[in-house]
């Protein structure tokens, strides 16, 4: 019998899912998978080669392999939960965004890919509705980061996309706090948009490890090399790193001394 595996459901307004677009998917499992403690289930094909990444038998993230002679740059993509997809794009259109890929039939749901108006890549998820799921443990993606120039104009954006206005407060909150604008769903902060120059507008993915330093040391070993060095943040040591094909990700640990 093979491992029973929990879906991570669709949660609209706020990141939901993570996924890597690799150019080799082997060499991709080979550094997430001892780094993050990942294990790896075929996932759908429709698109190229795609495994889903496992944590203590939950789906934290997905990783491919673009099918075709187009090999755009290594890189995870955030998608944002959405009631409908249809809805979400024509909104990224009237509001300046480009649409790049979709809506089309993914897996369980629909799936579309986007930018804002300043560049940032995204994705939109319209799938099986549920609360926010996202684990803690070792290896899941917990904090999503928007680095852009100007972060309230791009809340404005992703706010009218996704309906930020229109939503419960006792489960979803937007709140200004430690120079960001952070997204708070189920009473946890979950992503933030904040400005940064110097850097291509892009959502960075922080997956959750018990070291921030041995994890940097883990992905230097497996053939990563490190973006930005470890330090402590108001929300834990991080660490921005590169994978070993130059994709970007942050790793998140708790801070020095706690």
């Amino acid at each position: 019998m093979g491992e029973q595996r929990v879906r991570v459901r669709c949660v609209p307004a706020v990141p939901c899912w993570v996924s890597l677009m690799a150019h080799d998917l082997e060499a991709a499992q080979s550094f997430y998978g001892p780094l993050l403690g990942w294990t790896f289930q075929p996932g759908p094909d429709r698109w190229g080669p795609y495994v889903w990444a496992v944590v203590d038998g939950v789906e934290v993230a997905g990783l491919g392999v673009m099918a075709g002679d187009w090999q755009p740059p290594v890189a995870w993509t955030t998608y944002f939960g959405t009631e409908s997809a249809d809805r979400a794009t024509e909104s990224v259109r009237e509001r300046g965004g480009t649409l790049g890929v979709g809506p089309i039939a993914f897996d369980a749901g629909r799936v579309a890919l986007a930018a804002d108006p300043q560049g940032a890549s995204f994705g939109m998820w319209e799938g099986e509705p549920g609360v926010e799921t996202w684990m803690k443990a070792p290896g899941a993606p917990v904090w999503i980061e928007l680095r852009t120039p100007d972060p309230f104009a791009a809340a404005l954006f992703y706010g009218e996309v996704f309906r930020w206005d229109d939503r419960d407060i006792d489960h979803f909150e937007v709140r200004y706090e430690h120079e960001r604008v952070v997204l708070r769903s189920e009473g946890r902060s979950v992503a933030a948009l904040r400005a940064a120059l110097g850097t291509g507008p892009h959502w960075e993915v922080f997956f959750s490890v018990a070291d921030t330093d041995g994890a940097v040391r883990r992905a230097v070993e497996l053939g990563g090399s490190v973006a930005e060095p470890a330090g402590d943040t108001p929300y834990g040591r991080t660490a921005r790193l590169r994978d070993a094909e130059g994709g970007h990700f942050s790793v998140i640990g708790p801070a020095t001394g706690s």
